[in-house]
């Protein structure tokens, strides 16, 4: 069967563990990426098979189900912690008073735009404001204090496509990995703007991509402790409960990691404070001033 531009193929060599669509095809070796994994890929198209309508279909149905425990999860957390912030606000008061939150805005660099459109649409199920950006990996860091500038984010998210290559060297030389420069450079920019870790929250990385430099450069949470892949999504629910926690609570390592749909395996990070904030009255939001 011939293979072109735009299948959904898999790896023979790995028995089709990974979904993929063709990029490009270039002297019989095609470059893939991945349809749920943020991985990027070459391979010999000789070592690809297209995969039928009732195998991606399978295959669909098995990554809906870790996005609905994923989704389940967060939004348990997200009834305690609101439970939580109505105590807090009403302490002192007889009524519970109708506060509102403010919660933090997130800038999301993505080299993949189809994985931006699925994660901008989550981002506004959980009720985040985001600010999403599509651009190659390469060229994030020639736009990032621009975006920085532009949108004054209280999150940033830099993620895309990554890999790690052993023919170009061992885990830990950099020159081994795909995007992992490009993704530590926008941290290391997004840094000069706002150095307090809990001022300004980043995760950087994606399938495979060298945790430790991007800790290193910056980022509170990143990819990928033990070199796998990550899913699309999971970038989305570490932003999405940092924005959603408040400004004066730690949130827990353990709890945010679980609600993502790789883990401790995929994701890391270190401990670090939430971005929203409680106001009070409401009332007074809703009323538009009166002009003469």
């Amino acid at each position: 069967m011939t293979i072109q531009v735009g299948d959904v193929v898999g790896r023979l060599s790995y028995d089709c563990d990974v979904l993929f669509r063709v990029l490009a095809i270039e002297r019989g070796v095609a470059t893939l990426v991945g349809e749920e994994m943020r991985l990027l890929a070459d391979a010999p198209v000789t070592d690809l098979k297209k995969m039928s309508a009732k195998e991606r279909e399978t295959d669909k149905k098995r990554q809906k189900e870790r996005e609905d425990v994923s989704y389940r999860l967060f939004r348990q957390d997200a009834k305690l912690m609101k439970r939580r912030q109505e105590y807090q606000a009403a302490s002192g008061y007889e009524e519970t008073p109708h506060f509102f939150e403010m919660r933090g805005r997130v800038l999301h660099l993505d080299g993949d735009l189809n994985y931006l459109n699925r994660c901008t649409a989550l981002y506004e199920k959980f009720g985040v404001p985001v600010y999403g950006v599509h651009m190659e990996e390469k060229e994030m860091p020639t736009q990032m204090a621009s975006l920085m500038e532009m949108v004054q984010p209280d999150i940033v998210v830099i993620t895309g496509h990554d890999a790690y290559s052993k023919a170009k060297g061992n885990r830990d030389e950099l020159k081994a990995y795909r995007h992992t420069k490009y993704f530590a450079d926008c941290v290391r920019i997004a840094r000069t703007t706002v150095q307090s870790r809990d001022d300004l929250l980043i995760f950087a990385g994606a399938c495979q991509s060298h945790f430790e430099t991007l800790i290193k450069a910056g980022a509170n949470f990143a990819s990928s402790p033990e070199r796998v892949n990550i899913h699309a999504l999971d970038p989305v629910y570490i932003a999405s409960r940092l924005s959603r926690t408040s400004f004066l609570e730690t949130v827990n390592l353990w709890e945010i990691l679980r609600n993502t749909i790789t883990g401790q395996k995929g994701i890391g990070g270190i401990e670090t404070r939430g971005s929203m904030r409680l106001g009070l009255p409401l009332k007074e939001l809703d009323e538009t001033p009166q002009t003469d």
